[in-house]
């Protein structure tokens, strides 16, 4: 019995994608920063011009190690201020410079009642001034997100709206979601990208280079053996005003 031939593979066009392979993606994007998860994302970044939506355990986790790489990329190309849209914390000055990124380059904007955070949100994206929006917007809806998403592709911003885990079981129509959770290290599910579903969680660096050198240099110090002297001599502990400055 002779095996049954094999069809050839259909030249598909660019902008079309089969269900196995990630997609080409044709929006601009900007590197995460993160070299494993970049490699699981459609055209390797943060699709500009998209919703990008978070869901996280706790409302301020992980979301400066996460995002701060790609904002930081995307402030330095654009030259314009990223605005925060009702966040959950002050952000910390010293720890934004430890990843290049000035404090006054971030415009906060706080608003107690949900529909103001969304209308915050949407005038943002229309600001021709305004390069990326991050918003943690934990009561919004699908119609919600939705307009925030059309006000998106009108332009090429970055746009990152935070929710908790709760929103897991409802309806998106961000381009790409993720759930991050962990404690030392991230742990970043991918719940929706244009691609086969990713299985198991990534795992990624939560501390910035610098801070992660400075941490390993200190316990490498409090591990020399007394009567040991401790040469230093280039080091990450001589410039330890990246983190006060």
């Amino acid at each position: 019995m002779t095996a049954p031939a094999t069809l050839p593979e259909l030249q598909l066009p660019p902008h079309v994608w089969r269900g196995k392979e990630l997609a080409q993606a044709l929006e601009k994007t900007v590197s995460t920063g993160h070299a494993l998860l970049d490699a699981q994302l459609p055209g390797r970044g943060w699709p500009l011009g998209n919703l990008v939506e978070v869901l996280l355990r706790h409302p301020q986790q992980h979301v400066w190690q996460l995002v701060g790489p790609g904002l930081t990329a995307t402030l330095r190309a654009a030259g314009e201020p990223a605005v925060l849209v009702h966040p959950p914390y002050q952000p910390f000055g010293p720890s934004l410079r430890a990843q290049g990124i000035a404090p006054h380059q971030l415009l906060c904007v706080q608003a107690d009642k949900p529909s103001a955070r969304l209308w915050a949100a949407e005038q943002a994206l229309r600001c021709a001034e305004v390069c990326a929006v991050l918003a943690w917007l934990p009561q919004s809806r699908t119609e919600d997100l939705r307009r925030l998403h059309l006000c998106a592709q009108s332009g090429e911003k970055l746009l990152v709206v935070f929710r908790g885990l709760e929103a897991r079981e409802l309806s998106s129509p961000a381009r790409l979601r993720l759930l991050v959770d962990g404690a030392e290290r991230m742990e970043v599910s991918i719940l929706k990208r244009r691609g086969p579903p990713l299985l198991q969680p990534l795992l990624l660096r939560s501390q910035p280079h610098k801070l992660s050198a400075l941490l390993a240099a200190r316990k490498s110090r409090r591990s020399v053996p007394a009567g040991e002297p401790l040469v230093i001599g280039s080091h990450v502990l001589d410039r330890t005003e990246t983190f006060a400055g």
